[in-house]
């Protein structure tokens, strides 16, 4: 799946530090909406289901996330 492939409610990572959105490479979020083909609102919670980010970021700024293998 290309990054391109990213829907709505899908698991991503961010790949980037974004120091002004106090998010760092490596942080968890879901796409809660995809604006255009490539641009997402993506929500970013801590354990206890408090949100910490909310946020607008390009498909090249994410890594799309898997549970189950993927073809090649």
């Amino acid at each position: 799946m290309a990054r391109s492939d990213i829907q709505n409610l899908d698991l991503v990572a961010l790949i980037v530090d974004l120091p002004s959105e106090q998010l760092y490479r490596g942080h968890v979020g879901t796409v809660v909406h995809v604006y255009t083909p490539g641009t997402f609102e993506v929500e970013f919670v801590d354990e206890t289901g408090q949100t910490y980010g909310l946020t607008t970021l390009r498909a090249d700024q994410l890594l799309l996330l898997h549970y189950e293998p993927v073809a090649a």
